[in-house]
């Protein structure tokens, strides 16, 4: 299950506060009056106006008049430009990557911030690194403006204000071995921005993940990766190719991250927690699959693992029991490959 904070005044700890609420005295912003052009919201339209994901496309003014195919057809065309984009960032994300691999080798967490969209797709990702890799809930994290109910329920306040995002990354007890994620597809929301800017005061390693050039949120970051894909088929909608964006990349920052850590071996989940009957079908086929064992001796080798698949394929490959094979493995801090040459050696 993904950690949330409780910090003081967002979330479960402060139950009767709502963190979407308005509060002047503690809004960068401060009262928005439409009328005033030269005051908060005229600088914050303004603002708007520059991002590329909120632009206007007129040619796209009378979508609302087309057949639902031609819909589907033009949307799924923007769909197709966001690989593109992405594959225009690889070596900064690499960068991220390894980066972030360095740290949690040496023990530190991941943490994903953000809010609205981007602040789902973090918490997504990070639930989603249990199952697949075995990693402890707490090794990668999501926060979202607003605390677990933003999840279901929008919360859009939430994500002015920088100090819940301070307080929320307080609350997990965040030092300078972890790294934090900032995901934002302005590249401006304060929360996002703010959660960065604290991280890096605290010496933690920063990354900021946006989808519009010369963001806020890339400059904040010790990593900033921009995938700038246009303006979306609905006007400022960036759940769209923007969230698309966000998504590919949280993949290629979890997974390889993973991969570096020696969670797979080859392309094979080696460290999949056989939490259900489809998990546990997986898992011996992906003992069979690493070394073409019959499958008499892939239920052995299961058994006298504790049913520990990476365990499994070591007592097999290495023919070694299941304690040297666990002790192999604790020596090669949880690497197969590595490991391996140590039986065979």
């Amino acid at each position: 299950m993904t950690s949330f904070p409780t910090a003081a005044g967002h979330g479960p700890g402060d139950p009767g506060r709502d963190p979407s609420s308005s509060d002047d005295s503690r809004d960068p912003l401060g009262p928005l009056d439409p009328l005033d052009p030269d005051g908060a919201y005229g600088r914050l339209r303004a603002e708007l106006d520059t991002l590329t994901t909120e632009a206007f496309r007129s040619d796209l003014s009378e979508i609302d008049r087309l057949p639902t195919l031609e819909i589907a057809r033009v949307m799924n065309g923007e769909d197709a430009t966001v690989p593109t984009a992405v594959a225009s960032q690889l070596p900064r994300i690499a960068a991220a990557i390894d980066a972030t691999a360095e740290r949690m080798a040496r023990g530190g967490r991941l943490v994903y911030a953000g809010a609205g969209t981007a602040g789902r797709l973090g918490v997504l990702d990070a639930s989603e690194c249990p199952p697949t890799f075995d990693t402890d809930p707490s090794q990668v994290v999501g926060v979202i403006a607003g605390g677990p109910e933003a999840l279901v329920s929008a919360a859009e306040g939430a994500e002015d204000r920088a100090d819940l995002a301070a307080a929320d990354l307080d609350g997990l007890g965040l030092g300078p071995g972890d790294v934090v994620v900032g995901v934002s597809a302005s590249g401006r929301t304060p929360y996002t921005v703010g959660a960065v800017e604290h991280a890096r005061r605290l010496g933690a390693l920063t990354v900021g993940l946006s989808c519009n050039s010369g963001s806020p949120l890339a400059a904040a970051a010790d990593h900033g990766i921009e995938v700038v894909v246009g303006p979306e088929l609905i006007t400022g909608s960036s759940r769209l190719k923007a969230g698309t964006a966000q998504k590919l990349v949280l993949n290629m920052i979890s997974t390889i991250t993973m991969i570096r850590l020696g969670k797979t071996y080859g392309n094979l989940m080696v460290d999949v927690r056989a939490s259900n009957e489809k998990l546990r079908a997986r898992s011996r086929r992906i003992v069979s699959l690493a070394t073409g064992a019959s499958d008499e001796r892939i239920e052995s080798a299961l058994a006298a693992t504790g049913g520990e698949v990476k365990n499994a394929i070591l007592t097999i490959l290495g023919e070694v029991d299941g304690p040297t094979a666990e002790r192999l493995l604790r020596e090669s801090g949880g690497r197969l490959r590595t490991a391996l040459e140590a039986a065979r050696g």
